[in-house]
């Protein structure tokens, strides 16, 4: 009797890491993935291609466990037991990187802190990867022809598996939180990942003149960052606001402020007709909008007003004054 519910704890082990495996692949293309786990450790020209890349090759092991026998299925079964164990090691260098990190297995849902729970998790689902070698059926044959025994296992094993994840906890937190967005805090690190990972901030990077803001501060939904750019040879200040939680791709606005006239340069994501507080609108895509700003402008009419304005200082636009030095400030 025992070494049949041994067999049979073996081979609950291949559709459980399959489907591990295959939510967490989907879930590392979502936005925000590539801000947590791995990620942390790499370039940020890197970030996203690794991570993509990896959950492809989960992808890849949880077809290997599902459809895969004889030696084919060992080397995916043996590969998922690799992939589980470099997996402490890589989330022990994250978490010593950024102690404020998620480990990232899950996409966005893993924003915890990575902690004993999520390194116990990867530890446990090494040996259950290494349990199933030597195995004859297939993943898939398990799940179309299962005992009441298998589904006693997989019920046990489902319940230790979110004992010691933080997923559950966090997503449990987050539908019970009726908080406000206005009272909800959220850490500065989180928010300059979804402003970097959106299209306002990459097509606006051309423009700053450094990576880090001069100002960051917090009004309602919303935190806002102000950098310094040069845009056409003049001095602006790109001011990025982004939106506490909402949806990733309408999260992200910002305006472009000549610093001289104090006028609006250009907007992205912005709503004319609603205070920047209201909820987005449908609108072009940013490098939409920053082509059709390109292609209104007038190099020669502006070079035209500037030369006038610098012969007629009474002609000055409103703002502009002059240094001591006689050149505009």
């Amino acid at each position: 009797m025992l070494p049949e519910i041994v067999d049979v704890v073996r081979e609950v082990q291949l559709p459980l890491l399959a489907v591990l495996l295959l939510f967490g692949a989907v879930a590392k293309t979502t936005t925000g993935a590539a801000m947590s786990g791995l990620a942390v450790l790499l370039n940020e020209r890197l970030r996203r291609p690794v991570t993509v890349a990896s959950g492809l090759l989960e992808a890849v092991l949880a077809a290997g466990l599902l459809v895969l026998a004889g030696t084919p299925g060992g080397l995916a079964r043996a590969g998922t037991a690799a992939l589980f164990a470099v997996s402490v090691g890589v989330l022990l260098l994250a978490r010593r990187r950024d102690p404020e990190a998620g480990c990232g297995c899950f996409g966005g849902l893993s924003r915890a802190p990575i902690g004993w729970r999520t390194l116990t998790r990867a530890g446990l689902l090494s040996v259950a990867a290494l349990s199933t070698l030597g195995l004859d059926p297939t993943g898939w044959r398990v799940v179309t022809d299962p005992t009441a025994t298998h589904a006693v296992v997989m019920g046990v094993e489902l319940a230790v598996l979110a004992g010691v994840s933080p997923e559950p906890r966090e997503l449990a937190t987050r539908l019970l939180n009726r908080e406000p967005c206005a009272l909800r805090p959220v850490s500065r690190r989180r928010t300059m990942a979804r402003l970097r990972s959106s299209d306002v901030w990459r097509t606006n990077r051309p423009v700053l003149l450094g990576t880090e803001p001069e100002d960051v501060w917090r009004h309602g939904c919303w935190r806002f960052l102000r950098y310094d750019g040069m845009r056409h040879g003049r001095r602006v200040d790109v001011v990025f606001a982004v939106r506490v939680g909402g949806r990733g791709r309408t999260a992200v606005r910002a305006v472009l402020v000549d610093r001289a006239s104090g006028t609006v340069a250009a907007s992205f994501g912005a709503v004319t007709t609603r205070p920047l507080q209201g909820p987005p609108r449908r609108l072009p895509r940013p490098r939409v909008a920053a082509k059709r700003d390109e292609a209104v402008r007038d190099a020669e009419r502006q070079a035209r007003g500037l030369r006038a304005a610098r012969e007629h200082p009474a002609a000055r636009p409103t703002g502009e004054r002059e240094t001591d030095t006689g050149q505009l400030a």
